[in-house]
């Protein structure tokens, strides 16, 4: 028989500790030969990222030694870190050098100790070099980024095939080593806004021929190029609002799919891959509908797409080899695990779970994709999850807190996968909205460009809506609504509680306060973001400034907890520490929590755990309810 308890005080099995000990990170999967590889975080090691080696008899071990860190910071928010063609090479983090890793053998640096910065890497088997993108810190001013080849045998800085412009991506070279692709895109763009797509012959000697352009451009994005075993070139644009899938060959750019959904996510770090060839005429692709992903085998020739029948609805990081499928996974009662599918009986084995714990589905709550309306007669998207503890239920007379959760970006999305951090809410009795506001990803690249020029506008109007729409529902109390976010959501967390008066406190992680400061002092991939989100700088400084919460908190009355990593430098810390200041100075209730040696997001263990635990113990203090768990103190609260 159920306990009869206030929302927000109901015991569950769902620890910090455990999501922050028991979770690690997975990315990156490689298949070569029989052997499959991946990269996982560790937070209790650190945050440290290590690649990962499944052999073909089904042993799994270590690729690095201890001490080795496997993590680019190209573009800072890195991704493409290895590589395993004869031997495995990847980017250290500590001194950002690329080394080569052969069987048996410590690792040893192939660049040298000076200021530059390697990512996304293709093999050159004809020629016995490694292709990457690089970027050089080695001047005064913007880092120069370029693609180039590195020679295993040496220790040189590269030799530069192709520049000129603010930034590249994604170097893929053909089956048979005559053409190279790449993307490219410069200032003020994003990768979603413009990346442009590009193919050059490859010389006898490692030259490139006259490249030619192939796709994307202003109004239109082209991401992850991928080679067909015969030799065509296919990539997914977004020409006609969504990304889908099409092929470039005889010199011309004709269609493969043609649906609302999308084929590709914002090129946010390098090294994404959607889709594989299982046969010549065969691809297997993932994409989205309304938040939810499937996989799905595309004849190219006749364009017929099949979706498979699988529980997942988050895919990403898709390879294919020896008759199987292999993939990033995850659903609501499933966390992201490395997944391989036979592909003639489409059986799924899963070979690596990002999460050790096993939770009864008794403390986890479903997420339920809701449409809300909005400001100006438009429609937004979230995915909710109510309150579920099957021990514990609520009196019939009280609603729910609700917590609203902002992803980072701001061009990102929900996922679909289990994440404890939500249940750690729903099992102790507290909704959660996930918002997809207008600027997301997964809806098209209209409902992506709501966002052009709105930043802290239309964000905001979605995440009051969709808090207001399910108050008014009776779905959650309206006299205790919470919002929190980090990086971008943490701006919008800020901004929604300057500007709108319908939370009652709120937890900004990393998040921004001050635009004007971001547009001087942030890292080259993001310093021209904003000039999309906002407008240009400083022409528009006044946009800027109406736009920061920190020169509005007049209006910002509601208690707030912030969190921030003290050597981040997409978010320095300022950001956080004069909100703060200035909210300490007018009597708000304000706490911080700030941890050494943490970048833009919390890798180690022991943070991630605190973070959890002072959030949720922020916001019960707030809205008056008494947590079951102990917490240590924190900061502003005693």
């Amino acid at each position: 028989m159920p306990s009869t308890l206030p929302y927000g005080t109901w015991l569950s099995p769902i620890r910090a500790s455990d999501i922050a000990s028991g979770a690690v990170g997975l990315s990156e999967i490689q298949l070569h030969g029989g052997e499959i590889f991946w990269l996982e975080m560790r937070p209790t090691e650190g945050g440290r990222s290590v690649v990962v080696r499944r052999r073909a008899d089904g042993m799994v071990e270590d690729c690095l030694p201890s001490g080795f860190n496997a993590r680019t910071r190209v573009h800072e928010y890195g991704g493409g870190s290895y590589v395993v063609a004869e031997a495995l090479y990847f980017s250290h983090f500590t001194d950002q050098r690329v080394y080569r890793v052969r069987s048996g053998q410590d690792p040893e640096a192939i660049t040298p100790p000076e200021a530059l910065r390697f990512a996304d890497y293709e093999w050159d088997a004809a020629r016995q070099r490694l292709l990457c993108v690089r970027e050089d810190h080695r001047q005064q001013g913007e880092p120069q980024n370029t693609i180039v080849s590195l020679d295993p045998k040496g220790c040189g800085a590269g030799a530069v095939l192709v520049s000129g412009r603010d930034f590249y991506a994604a170097p893929r070279l053909s089956p048979d080593g005559s053409q190279l692709a790449w993307l490219t895109w410069s200032h003020p763009a994003m990768p979603w806004d413009a990346a442009e797509l590009w193919v050059a012959p490859v010389h006898g000697d490692g030259s490139l021929g006259e490249p030619m352009h192939v796709a994307g451009g202003a109004g239109e994005s082209a991401l992850e190029p991928l080679w067909s075993p015969s030799g065509d070139l296919l990539f997914a644009s977004d020409r006609t609002d969504w990304w889908n899938l099409y092929r470039f060959r005889h010199g011309s750019v004709e269609w493969l799919t043609k649906l609302e959904a999308e084929f590709a996510t914002p090129a946010w770090v390098f090294g994404m891959r959607h889709a594989a060839f299982e046969s010549p005429g065969t691809l297997v692709c993932a994409f989205t509908q309304q938040g939810t992903w499937k996989l799905a085998g595309l004849d190219i020739e006749t364009r017929a797409l099949l979706p498979f029948n699988l529980s997942y609805t988050d895919i990403s990081a898709v390879q294919c080899n020896s008759g199987h499928a292999v993939f990033l996974a995850g659903a609501p009662d499933q966390a992201l695990s490395v997944v391989r599918m036979d592909l003639a009986s489409r059986a799924c084995d899963v070979l690596r779970s990002s999460l050790s714990l096993n939770i009864s589905s008794r403390y986890l709550s479903s997420p339920e994709a809701i449409e809300f309306p909005t400001a100006h007669g438009r429609t937004a998207h979230g995915l909710f999850y109510p309150p579920k503890n099957d021990d514990c239920r609520a009196p019939d007379d009280e609603r729910p807190p609700l917590v609203v959760m902002i992803h980072g970006g701001p061009t990102s999305a929900t996922s679909t996968a289990l994440r404890l951090n939500i249940q750690y809410y729903t099992s102790r009795g507290v909704a959660v909205l996930d918002a997809n506001y207008g600027g997301s990803t997964g809806y098209g690249r209209a409902y992506r460009e709501r966002l052009n020029g709105e930043w802290g506008v239309v964000d905001v109007d979605d995440c009051c809506a969709g808090a207001r729409y399910l108050a008014v529902q009776g779905r959650v109390d309206g006299r205790r609504l919470a919002i929190r976010g980090g990086s971008a959501g943490g701006y919008t967390t800020l901004a929604c509680l300057a500007f709108r008066d319908v939370f009652a406190a709120g937890a900004s992680h990393y998040g921004v306060s001050d635009c004007e400061i971001l547009a001087q002092d942030t890292h080259k991939f993001e310093s021209r973001y904003l000039d999309t989100l906002i407008g240009p700088y400083p022409a528009r400084r006044d946009l800027y400034r109406e736009r920061s919460p920190i020169h509005h908190l007049d209006g910002l009355r509601c208690p707030v907890i912030f969190f921030q990593g003290l050597d981040d430098k997409v978010v320095p810390p300022n950001q956080a520490e004069m909100m703060v200041e200035a909210l300490r100075s007018k009597g708000v209730l304000t706490a911080y929590v700030s941890f050494p040696g943490e970048q833009h997001g919390f890798r180690k263990a022991e943070n991630i755990c605190r973070a959890i635990e002072a959030e949720f113990a922020f916001f019960a203090h707030v809205f008056g309810f008494r947590p079951v768990d102990t917490v240590p103190p924190i900061a502003g609260l005693e």
